[in-house]
């Protein structure tokens, strides 16, 4: 057979399948059905990884872990405070005094009931101090102060001094800046917060008994179940 016979039998081949892709709008063996099937096999495949790209799920993907509430250092052992109390109260202290220890200046369980004595535990420092007391029901509350509580004569103290309760569920009750009536004790008194004739937290000379009202300085809720209450332990922790 001469080249030319066969080049004319390879036209004839080549027409032939030109004019049936022509013919068919799909090809050559390929029907609209099988085309739709692989279609929708690839639209599936993308909306499946589009569902899982914001949870940033598949292999190799690791979830950060939790971090751990911050445990400060408690020089000292808490009569009225478990470590999960210690934990809630950190968040609402003022970041200067993040990562301090707490250090135990005053505890009635050691250096009993006096009003006279506690004032005496802080005498040589500045620092800031929370103070904690649970009464004969049982309730848990105090405030924090941002300098050692001392004798004076007039109002003392900054706006980042709060009182809190826990009831059991903590409560903080910030300075709202209607007066600067943050701390003020003599020998018969301590109290803290004011307005209106009103004390927020208020302690007697013999810390026997004490007493909390809704005052302006925090728009406290009453610290303790009543208005008056019996001590039963106090502590001072200066955190410095």
């Amino acid at each position: 057979m001469s080249r030319s016979t066969v080049a004319g039998s390879e036209g004839e081949v080549l027409l032939f399948v030109l004019g049936s892709l022509i013919s068919s709008p799909h090809g050559v063996g390929i029907s609209p059905e099988t085309d739709c099937l692989e279609e929708a096999q690839t639209l599936q495949c993308v909306e499946t990884a589009e569902q899982e790209e914001p949870g940033r799920a598949g292999v190799g993907v690791t979830a950060s872990p939790p971090e751990e509430p911050y445990q400060p250092v408690l020089n000292g052992e808490s009569n009225i405070l478990c470590a999960g109390q210690v934990q809630q109260l950190v968040p609402h202290l003022p970041p200067r005094v993040t990562g301090y220890p707490w250090n135990l200046l005053y505890c009635t369980a050691r250096d009993g009931f006096s009003l006279k004595s506690m004032y005496r535990s802080m005498n040589k420092l500045s620092s800031p101090v929370l103070l904690v007391i649970r009464d004969t029901d049982r309730q848990m509350f105090g405030a924090f102060s941002s300098t050692t509580i001392r004798l004076s004569s007039c109002f003392y103290g900054t706006g980042e001094t709060f009182l809190f309760s826990f009831s059991p569920e903590l409560k903080v009750f910030k300075w709202t800046g209607s007066n600067t009536f943050f701390m003020k004790g003599d020998a018969d008194l301590l109290v803290i917060g004011g307005g209106s004739g009103k004390f927020g937290l208020w302690l007697d000379g013999d810390m026997y008994r004490g007493g909390s009202h809704r005052c302006e300085t925090f728009d406290n809720e009453i610290l303790s179940p009543q208005e008056q209450f019996f001590i039963q332990d106090l502590e001072v922790w200066a955190l410095t």
